[in-house]
């Protein structure tokens, strides 16, 4: 049988649709591309917000109409969530599955193709692993999820209500991951996970075989920490997991996602500073500058504090890319309150941003809030941060004019139809500073009338880029030469293979 997925949602939930597909092809299932060719339809889908919730439903909805003889099957977060009210509401779909422990979909798979309706919902325990066919990645990139669920409790987000509490992958299990993506050529690693900066510290968490790490400073209801995270000689558990990645020899690119601001590892940063394979690419969601909002967050940080934050970062990297993300129109939130998130944006320049309007979300403390804010007001504040953020942006990417990249090449695009361009060749690629789905890209200009750059612009290939050319999102840049890191990913690719016995 055939099986295609629609794949919706954050990286976490692309690493378990990963796991979902390596379960199905266990099980003798083929992955199709076509659905029209599928007789199972998976919709991996969205809980977060309101909008993720109404696309993963309406794509149900959409495949049922499409394709009427196909059995669907709702998996990811929305069906955790919602599995029990979805099945009396979403009658288009022919099962559904949680995200708790993807190595029970066999216990929903035959019932569901004999003619059943199941409903399964694991108990969130552990982090989901295991050996992933296809990564749904560009070629030469992947993520790795680290840790699942929070503690953080952020009086907007339903993460825990979906996800549960934090629990940690023990660091042997993500070095060994590492290690197999490696000798697979995979170059770009992503580890990810709701909040990267409290790995290791979950309730039953003992990923280095030493117990419980530490709770980094700032986390709710810790005791006798000092601001200083390394006063007593302890590091935090990602520091330690980070120095066992760069004792690994071979060649790669490491980039960290998602770290809380109100306990972000500083002690990180050398560790970074003396591994250049480290990347130094900060993802910190501050979600508002406004001191107020942030306590209503139910957060501990301030925006002083913020603001040094960033400054201590861009002292130990001059050149560091920064990501965050804000949320408009938090209940309470005032014209002074957006004001100030403008200020704090403007001051702290980050380079890239996502700004989302608030939706409630029934069972988290933010919705019995007061004061809530009208929707048109959220949205035009999330695009006065949009466009402050686009002339930022405009402004930091002119930077990275007339300097050369290293660009991992993940698409080949046709010639143009110009006649007098007709040799120009375009493919699309990202540097270092620009994460997987969120950034912007590098569009690289290459000869096609020269065998050795078509040969060199291949996807999942590095290739030099000299920047020509900025713009809004993205930069232009033009092929100078075949990266020679591509000789030492193919040989540590070898080589972990061989360690591996691959």
């Amino acid at each position: 049988m055939n099986f295609f997925i629609d794949q919706h949602g954050c990286a976490k939930n692309q690493v378990d649709g990963e796991l979902i597909i390596s379960q199905l092809v266990s099980y003798g299932y083929k992955q199709t591309f076509n659905p029209e060719e599928a007789q199972l339809i998976i919709v991996n889908s969205c809980g977060f917000i309101e909008s993720a919730k109404i696309e993963s439903i309406e794509a149900v909805q959409s495949a049922r109409q499409k394709y009427p003889n196909a059995k669907i099957l709702l998996t990811g977060c929305l069906a955790e969530r919602y599995a029990g009210d979805l099945k009396e509401s979403l009658t288009e779909a022919d099962g559904f599955f949680g995200n708790g422990d993807i190595s029970q979909l066999n216990k929903v798979i035959a019932p569901l193709m004999e003619g059943s309706r199941p409903v399964l919902t694991p108990p969130q325990k552990g982090v989901c692993c295991g050996e992933r066919h296809t990564i749904l990645s560009f070629a030469g990139a992947a993520f790795v999820k680290i840790t699942e669920g929070c503690n953080n409790r952020c009086s907007f987000c339903a993460i825990p209500i979906i996800r549960g509490e934090l629990r940690s992958r023990k660091a042997d299990e993500i070095i060994e991951e590492i290690k197999k993506l490696i000798s697979q050529g995979v170059y770009e690693l992503n580890l990810i996970g709701q909040d990267l900066a409290a790995y290791g510290t979950g309730a039953t968490d003992d990923v280095f075989g030493t117990g419980r790490t530490f709770l980094p400073r700032g986390t709710p209801g810790t005791v006798g920490l000092s601001e200083d995270v390394n006063t007593d000689g302890r590091e935090s558990g990602l520091c330690t997991l980070l120095r066992k990645i760069s004792a690994l020899e071979g060649t790669f690119r490491l980039r960290l996602l998602y770290i809380h601001p109100d306990h972000f590892n500083e002690d990180i940063l050398p560790v970074i500073k003396a591994d250049e394979r480290i990347l130094p690419y900060f993802d910190i969601p501050f979600q508002s500058g406004d001191d107020a909002t942030i306590r209503a967050m139910h957060r501990t940080g301030t925006r002083e504090k913020y603001e040094k934050l960033i400054e201590k970062i861009r002292d130990v990297f001059p050149d560091a890319a920064i990501r965050t993300t804000f949320l408009t129109g938090f209940p309470g939130e005032t014209d002074e309150s957006a004001k100030n998130t403008q200020d704090f944006l403007k001051k702290i320049a980050t380079d890239w941003s996502g700004c989302f309007p608030y939706s409630r979300e029934e069972d988290t403390p933010a919705n019995s809030f007061e004061n809530h804010v009208g929707g048109k007001i959220s949205k035009k504040r999330a695009a006065q941060l949009v466009k402050i953020q686009s002339k930022i942006t405009r402004d930091r990417l002119a930077l990275r004019c007339g300097k050369d990249y290293d660009v991992l090449v993940e698409e080949v695009l046709a010639a143009s139809d110009d006649e007098e361009s007709k040799d120009e060749g375009i493919a699309i690629g990202r540097a270092w500073f620009q994460a997987p789905e969120v950034d912007g890209s590098v569009v690289i200009r290459y000869d096609m009338s020269s065998k050795a750059e078509c040969d060199a612009v291949k996807t999942g290939r590095l290739v030099r880029v000299h920047i020509s050319a900025s713009g809004d999102v993205d930069l232009t840049g033009d092929f100078i030469g075949d990266s020679p890191l591509n000789a030492s990913i193919k040989a540590s690719a070898l080589t972990f293979a061989q360690d591996m016995n691959l």
